[in-house]
């Protein structure tokens, strides 16, 4: 089912709908475009395109493959950063348990593509979605899914809207990061109370405890390792007490991507339990990494040797306007570039098939459809240049394009990334 689903990818026609794309390959199937190994800058694709870098993305994934399995930990990289069920598959053959979800929608995305083990994120409450999940479970032996669970009432409602299921559905406590957080069970005691009403739950199954430790207030390498050491001792005071009686592992999972040198450690320091236990990473950024906020913020920044990310990501530009020696304006604007937590960087500049450094150029706002430049004496930019930008958060960059570009250093495109937002 996954394979067949993923070679509907390839046969789906060229047209509109993927903007960046050569105007002259409408009509040809993705695959037949990507077997003709174009060339971004010179075969027709038109500014702005949004391109991933074939050898860095190889790069980080073999880097998170390397680094979870150096630390003992199972990973489920967080799907929701690239919606993007080539991507899935291409982490879980470099190593990943399953795939990290967060709403209903991407659940069914996986789904389609046959993705075999889930992990949910958030307390599921939507009917509709329960059941569908429940028809997953019926249907498929080998589909693991798993949830959150945060409330009494939440559970209550689990349990009413799956009456009938055939499959219990696996649920993990969550552990809220700190007072003013996000989501998640505030204290112990708390826990310890829907833990008890997942226990009298006819459709649910308590398999472990999880959070996100990116959400402990003023984070700092000492707070969030105090958190999660309140998370492993709520998973050890639940086994103390039988809430895992009977299951063939334990799941204890957290990690996001500025902090999982911390998870690494703490979970090292797991004590033996009643059952083996499932140290579940769940870190999503990696795959394309950034270069701006996950630059700053990764923990390959405090532990060099352990290697270093790169960012795969590249939106090229054109200028359209020079209206001054101190402006510019390229024709990508807040429709194509993450814009959320930074302003995209100017990187490099290509002009008659030539490739510099884009010194003096930087980016000082978007409009809808334009990227505002100042430049200074060194930029030497002119009307038709190209520049390529970096990009800050994934997460807001992969939704803004429907079919991406995987491109060679020299430019030639191997493949196309189908997202799904």
């Amino acid at each position: 089912m996954a394979l067949d689903a993923l070679t509907r990818l390839a046969e789906e026609r060229v047209d509109h709908r993927f903007k960046g794309l050569p105007p002259d390959a409408e009509g040809l199937t993705v695959g037949e475009l990507a077997a003709q190994r174009r060339n971004l800058f010179t075969d027709g694709f038109t500014t702005p395109v949004l391109a991933l870098s074939a050898e860095r993305l190889e790069h980080n994934l073999r880097l998170m493959e390397t680094y979870a399995a150096r630390h003992g930990l199972a990973f489920a990289p967080h799907g929701k950063t690239s919606m993007a069920p080539q991507l899935f598959h291409r982490q879980i053959e470099h190593g990943a348990w399953g795939i990290t979800l967060a709403v209903p929608h991407q659940v069914r995305v996986a789904r389609a593509y046959g993705i075999q083990r889930v992990f949910l994120a958030n307390e599921l409450v939507d009917t509709a979605a329960l059941k569908w999940v429940a028809g997953q479970l019926d249907a498929d032996p080998g589909f693991r899914f798993l949830c959150y669970v945060d409330s009494v009432r939440g559970v209550e409602l689990m349990d009413e809207a799956l009456s009938g299921a055939s499959r219990p559905v696996d649920v993990v406590v969550e552990l809220a990061a700190g007072e003013g957080a996000r989501t998640g069970v505030r204290t112990e005691a708390e826990c310890a109370a829907v833990a008890d009403a997942v226990a009298g739950a006819r459709t649910l199954r308590l398999a472990g405890v999880a959070g996100y430790e990116g959400e402990v207030p003023r984070a700092d390498p000492e707070r969030v390792r105090s958190w999660l050491r309140r998370l492993v001792a709520l998973a050890v005071d639940f086994d103390r007490a039988g809430r895992f009686a009977g299951l063939d592992e334990i799941v204890v999972s957290a990690g996001g991507s500025a902090w999982f040198d911390a998870v690494a450690d703490v979970f090292a320091g797991i004590p033996e339990l009643s059952s083996p236990v499932l140290k579940l990473l769940r870190s999503g950024a990696y795959v394309s990494h950034d270069d701006g906020h996950y630059r700053e913020l990764t923990p390959f920044n405090r532990v060099p040797e352990e290697g270093a990310l790169e960012p795969a990501f590249r939106l090229w530009t054109q200028v359209v306007s020079r209206p001054s020696p101190e402006q510019a304006f390229t024709n990508a604007g807040k429709r194509d570039a993450a814009y959320d937590l930074d302003l995209p960087f100017a990187q490099v500049v290509r002009r008659d098939g030539g490739e510099r450094p884009a010194d003096g150029i930087s980016v000082t706002g978007l409009s809808d459809q334009h990227a505002w430049l100042r430049t200074d004496a060194e930029a030497r930019l002119e009307v038709g240049d190209w520049v390529g930008l970096g990009l800050s958060h994934p997460c807001t960059s992969f939704d803004k394009w429907v079919l991406i570009p995987v491109a060679e250093a020299d430019g030639t495109v191997v493949d196309y990334i189908r997202t799904f937002f």
